[in-house]
């Protein structure tokens, strides 16, 4: 019999996708019911996600390999939680949970079906992490997707309607290449069972691996799309900067699918860097360029917005080129640093919109990103009831300090000890002798990034905080001030239990390095014996 725990394995999908299902049946006019039960889901969510990330650093004792349907392998749904797939179902948990409670002051009521289009959300992206197979990917791709296309409109207005138009244009095309490159896979291998696939390509013929590999190259472009690499990045800083505050914060996490996605393709399917497909040399320039790209967008923008939006982009540059060298201690530093700044920016969307509410439309025109981009939409939904935050200039301005110094990496905090941890393994302790020019471009960028990214905080900040043209103090609800909150403190806990979480990370990365222990976990992992064969066994004996 298989035991209770391995059927957890389901829940972070079948939670999400019940509860989105159940929401679209009750009325929008009952927005508190709806807000009741997606916030219940959600913390329920986070839950099981600290129950399956403790199951999956147990060891041996638990089997993350769940046979959807009871079907062996490679012909049946696959689901596979390692501690990698559980360290992303614990950030996208803890990502949505404020988010959501922060959208309760009034974008859950900008529009229809909110809650139902956030909950599929949360399935795709929770789906994406704990798939086995690449068919399945790309159904959990699709989820995720459309519902983000709903979401990107949530709030409607022109610049939203317009950018969404850029952004499904663009997301569909990567899901037409995703399905060539699946279809060239299985046409190779006859597999799309990830494992599976990986015990193939040792044995296969030479003339079949050019084929396979273009298909994975042509997969690759896919996931370089959604991961935001230059010169694929450029429907993202205009869709990130336009979407409702929410939106745009667990949006933070989408960028970091495709991420998740090319780290683990690239350890499973080519180990020893066999294939051009997933080349360590197209991550690393790749990443470089995405890196320098965002630098320059962060350095130009003039509106807080597009600052955050540029952000991702640099964040998601440092964890390519990191990738693209193949140095597993720099890796590790690389998750601390994906789970630092995804939490630094989605708490940074949220206090964009708190910081930018006291500011008139004069004040936006002198910045040269709004002349460029656009006046701020005029349908945004009216305040909602409920508890002003008493000194509101004040802790806004704490926590845009904050998010500042977690941005551009400067102690004491988190995003510092993931940079330095980077920086060491590539410099330091642990490094060559001599540092390789690859590591030392990498090194430069990083820090010019911190830099750069000082530099465009600190001017925002002064015009925002200091120099204002009208000195209005923007109404902030303690229900949208605490979500922001709550992220930064998480943050600070992060930095004490930086040691902790550093032995985590480096332990989740030699796992994914040397991919034997998934391989020969779904392996192992064989469907249920029905009662029927059960008596029968039970008779023979």
């Amino acid at each position: 019999m298989i035991h209770w725990s391995q059927h957890l394995v389901i829940l972070p999908i079948l939670l999400p996708l019940i509860t989105g299902a159940t929401l679209v049946f009750i009325a929008d006019r009952n927005r508190t019911l709806k807000a009741i039960i997606s916030l219940a889901s959600t913390v329920l969510l986070a839950f099981l996600a600290v129950l399956l990330l403790g199951l999956a650093a147990g060891g041996a004792d638990f089997n993350g390999v769940y046979l959807l349907g009871n079907w062996p392998i490679p012909f049946g749904i696959t689901l596979v939680l390692d501690r990698l797939s559980a360290l992303m179902l614990m950030l996208t948990a803890v990502v949505a949970m404020p988010v959501l409670i922060f959208s309760f002051a009034r974008w859950h009521a900008a529009g229809a079906h909110f809650h139902s289009l956030f909950q599929f959300l949360l399935m795709g992206l929770n789906g994406a992490f704990l798939t086995g197979d690449l068919f399945n990917l790309f159904v959990f791709f699709e989820v995720m997707l459309a519902a983000s296309y709903g979401l990107l409109l949530h709030g409607s207005g022109p610049r939203r309607v317009k950018a969404s138009l850029h952004y499904i244009a663009i997301n569909l095309a990567a899901a037409l290449l995703f399905l060539i490159g699946v279809s060239l896979i299985y046409g190779t291998t006859g597999s799309l069972n990830m494992a599976d696939v990986a015990d193939r390509i040792p044995d296969m013929e030479s003339d079949r691996r050019m084929l396979f590999e273009a298909g994975a190259a042509i997969l690759g472009v896919a996931f370089l799309v959604k991961a935001g690499m230059w010169p694929l990045c450029f429907w993202l800083p205009g869709a990130y900067s336009v979407a409702a505050a929410p939106v745009a914060a667990i949006f933070t996490l989408m960028s970091k699918v495709g991420i998740y996605i090319i780290l683990r393709l690239t350890m499973l399917l080519f180990p020893d860097g066999a294939s051009e497909a997933f080349s360590a040399s197209i991550l690393f320039y790749g990443g470089l360029a995405t890196l320098a790209f965002g630098i320059i967008g962060v350095l130009a923008s003039q509106a807080l917005p597009r600052i955050a939006a540029y952000s991702v982009l640099v964040s998601s540059g440092t964890l390519l080129a990191v990738i693209g060298l193949e140095n597993t201690a720099a890796i590790s530093g690389a998750l601390l640093y994906l789970v630092s700044s995804t939490l630094t920016l989605a708490a940074f969307f949220m206090l964009v919109e708190l910081v930018e509410r006291g500011q008139d439309a004069a004040a936006s025109v002198l910045a040269v990103t709004m002349e460029a981009y656009g006046d701020a939409d005029d349908d945004i939904p009216e305040e909602a009831e409920g508890v002003t935050m008493p000194g509101t200039l004040a802790i806004l301005g704490i926590c845009f300090a904050a998010c500042a110094i977690l941005l551009a990496g400067l102690p004491p905090f988190s995003g510092f000890i993931a940079k330095f941890a980077m920086l060491t393994a590539m410099l330091g302790a642990g490094a060559a002798a001599s540092p390789s020019i690859s590591e030392v471009a990498v090194v430069v960028l990083i820090l010019f990034g911190g830099l750069a990214t000082l530099i465009a905080m600190t001017r925002a900040g002064i015009r925002t905080f200091w120099s204002s043209i009208e000195q209005t103090v923007p109404r902030v609800m303690v229900i949208e001030i605490v979500p922001v909150l709550s992220i930064l403190v998480l943050l600070v806990m992060l930095t004490v239990k930086a040691g902790a979480v550093l032995s985590f990370v480096e332990t989740t990365v030699q796992s994914v390095v040397d991919p034997r222990a998934y391989i020969k976990a779904a392996e192992k992992s064989a469907p249920i014996p029905s009662w029927r064969q059960r008596q029968v066994d039970q008779g023979d004996e």
